[in-house]
């Protein structure tokens, strides 16, 4: 195995592993959300700006993977 497929396969890796996990969470923050606007639907405007919160800290973690990925690939 030559240098550039191992950067390749480390990166579909690091790419791959580190997006199952802010995927997960990001379903798992709409769904308690859903079922708090479902049980107190009064409440939705705070809910939906913690849960908007919330994903954009999840959402981060698939980013920083993406870049790390990308500095596998090309360093």
């Amino acid at each position: 195995m030559d240098i550039n497929t191992a950067k390749d396969l480390g990166m579909a890796i690091a790419a791959g592993l580190g997006v199952i996990g802010p995927g997960i969470g990001i379903g798992l923050i709409g769904g308690g959300a859903m079922q708090a606007i479902g049980r107190n639907p009064d409440a939705s405007g705070k809910i939906i700006s913690n849960m908007i919160l919330a994903i954009v800290f999840t959402e981060a973690l698939g980013i920083l993977a993406l870049v790390v990925s990308f500095i596998i690939k090309f360093v």
